[in-house]
């Protein structure tokens, strides 16, 4: 992703670039990959979802470098996040008009529009089994809805400044959130509450993500120029990775949790070996 409005696909372990897509006409916030996308997916198919601080979501498939659809709804207003529902059919958008919705790609039609946080909405996940979203909100809160019924059911409150990553654990019931007040918060569901506070970084956390098959960790990404892995269930630190020289903007885990992926403001993407703590 870059300020020109570009996405860009690379190999992983190696880095050579594949293929650039052209699309938006400023930043580009977030990509998310569909999860059933393939390489050699049918060039009809949508493999991956990307956002906009020009309002716009963009649909793509990896054989073309323009845009096979576009979403539209939340311009003129920086769309955060895009995130694929775990069925493939469904499309959730986080955005900064204060709401989050949700999409039917076969339509492309909204179908749920909500508008539960104060401020800004910057993250949305969901639940391995699809049935629960969680969003993260500049609000300083984080919210857990269900699905079917559009309502909210969970109310995260404990940060003290706006909350900027969400995530459920593979397990479903435990829920992580980084913010502006250094802290990684975990939650559990299955008791409605906070259950372990991590004083995670020394600046702002702008990333949490857990360990995508059985969630034996956590990361956490900051403004501080580290990441950071934290084992699951104790909330004791793994690791601290160094080499970025700024900001940590974001990070995320492969599908088969070989490889960490960070973005930084030194204008630098790393891809980091998780082998050594599995």
């Amino acid at each position: 992703m870059k300020s020109s409005g570009l996405c860009k696909l690379w190999t992983i372990p190696d880095c050579k670039h594949v293929r650039t897509f052209r699309g938006h006409t400023i930043n580009a916030c977030c990509i998310s990959w569909h999860p059933q996308s393939t390489l050699t997916q049918d060039p009809a198919m949508i493999n991956l979802a990307s956002s906009s601080f020009d309002g716009s979501v963009k649909l793509w498939n990896l054989q073309s470098d323009e845009p096979i659809a576009e979403i539209e709804g939340h311009a003129p207003f920086r769309v955060s996040k895009v995130k694929f529902h775990p069925s493939g059919r469904f499309l959730a958008t986080a955005c900064y008009d204060h709401s989050w919705r949700f999409w039917d790609l076969k339509t492309q039609e909204e179908i749920l529009h909500q508008e539960g946080h104060s401020r800004a909405v910057h993250d949305i996940t969901f639940q391995c089994d699809g049935s629960l979203s969680a969003t993260a909100g500049m609000d300083a809160y984080g919210r857990i809805w269900d699905l079917r019924t559009g309502r909210c059911i969970m109310f995260l409150e404990g940060h003290l400044k706006p909350v900027l990553s969400i995530d459920f654990s593979p397990n479903g019931y435990h829920l992580a959130t980084g913010s502006e007040d250094n802290l990684c918060k975990i939650w559990d569901l299955r008791q409605i509450k906070n259950v372990y506070s991590i004083a995670a970084h020394q600046n702002l956390v702008s990333t949490v993500k857990f360990q995508r098959t059985e969630g034996h960790y956590l990361v956490t990404a900051s403004y501080d120029n580290t990441i950071k892995l934290w084992m699951h269930s104790t909330w004791s630190a793994l690791y601290s990775l160094t080499g970025h020289e700024q900001k940590i903007m974001s990070a995320d885990i492969s599908r088969d949790g070989r490889w960490i992926a960070t973005v930084s403001y030194d204008r630098t993407f790393k891809i980091w070996s998780a082998k050594q703590i599995r």
